[in-house]
């Protein structure tokens, strides 16, 4: 069941005073599809906005189990797809270093696309994040995470969930 989302895949793209948005929405897929977790009925919409001096992202995620309230998830987006084979799909975090062929690679920030949010009492979270760099087309995703992201590495534990990105 979802809550205030499309039930399908909905891609759409608007342009805004020399900016390009694109909208996704779809439900959360789950990595672990044995067992039950916070994310089995969750949906997320993300807004992209791409102008020229970078771009925006803004994450809503509605229907997430209510029992985790107060637990804060790192979120990201990824290179890969959302496919729930597998999280390794997904790869790795889309870097502006890395697609800019920069070495060595920074993970901060600056450089990636994080989306982490706080669950509140009635099973939602809400996030953005303003980058300087914008994000190329392809098949990606957003991935949920365990734990909250970690500033010095990246890093958010467990992959839990993903929501498909592509245009």
């Amino acid at each position: 069941m979802l809550v205030g989302l499309s039930a399908s895949v909905a891609v759409a793209a608007t342009a805004v005073a020399g900016a390009a948005v694109w909208r996704f929405a779809d439900e959360l897929r789950d990595f672990n599809t044995a067992s039950a977790g916070p994310f089995d009925e969750a949906a997320a919409r993300l807004q992209l906005v791409d102008r020229p001096s970078g771009t925006t992202a803004v994450l809503h995620v509605r229907g997430i189990d209510p029992s985790v309230a107060g637990r804060t998830f790192g979120a990201h987006l990824h290179n890969g797809p959302c496919d729930t084979d597998g999280p390794a799909a997904a790869g790795g975090h889309y870097n502006a270093d890395a697609h800019a062929g920069h070495t060595p690679v920074v993970v901060s920030s600056a450089t990636e696309v994080w989306l982490d949010f706080t669950v509140d009492a009635s099973g939602a979270g809400d996030s953005s994040a303003a980058v300087d760099f914008p994000v190329l087309p392809g098949t990606r995703s957003v991935v949920v995470h365990a734990a909250p992201t970690d500033p010095a590495t990246g890093l958010a534990g467990a992959r839990l969930a993903c929501v498909p990105v592509e245009w």
